[in-house]
């Protein structure tokens, strides 16, 4: 697994899904130029990383009031073993925190309108993940998306998980998850 894309993708979902955003969870602006004028104060090499952390934190637990199903994968909730690798790296970002300066300040700058459109300016998307995403449904209730295949720990079913945030609405969440092996 990439986990620099994991990060990338964390990141621009936690950003899109803020109060001045799309109304997901209830930050606003935390990863913004607001937030970053917050915290560089108090962590001036590591406050973006900082922001991101309470927002991946609020966005988690938003997550999961709407729906926690028990041996799926959520784009909050990976495997242990994609979580406790992406916590390692974690602190390697935070001691050369320069090469994410840049995605960061893109970020800032995020408009609300179609979460796809984003994820492709970060250049994240592939033919094979919009062909992917054509085929998802979301489910009766309105509030989720069973993805087709089993999670199989790849770049491919995260970059799935987090389009398929794009099939919510301005203030109506809808979570994406896929069954464990």
């Amino acid at each position: 697994m990439n986990f620099e894309r994991l990060l990338t993708l964390r990141l621009i979902i936690a950003r899109y899904g803020e109060m001045d955003m799309a109304k997901w969870w209830n930050t606003k602006g935390q990863l913004g130029s607001l937030g970053s004028m917050a915290l560089r104060r108090g962590f001036p090499r590591t406050h973006f990383f900082a922001q991101a952390r309470s927002v991946f934190a609020v966005a988690a637990h938003r997550c999961s009031e709407v729906f926690n199903p028990p041996g799926c994968a959520t784009f909050w909730t990976l495997p242990e073993n994609i979580e406790e690798e992406f916590d390692l790296r974690w602190e390697r970002w935070l001691d050369t925190p320069g090469p994410w300066l840049d995605i960061f300040k893109k970020l800032e700058s995020l408009k609300v309108g179609d979460l796809i459109s984003c994820l492709n300016g970060f250049d994240l998307l592939r033919e094979s993940d919009l062909k992917a995403f054509s085929r998802l449904k979301v489910s009766t209730s309105g509030t989720t998306i069973l993805l087709q295949e089993t999670f199989s720990e790849k770049d491919e079913d995260v970059t799935l998980l987090a389009m398929a945030f794009s099939k919510g609405t301005e203030g109506s969440l809808v979570i994406p998850y896929a069954k464990w092996k």
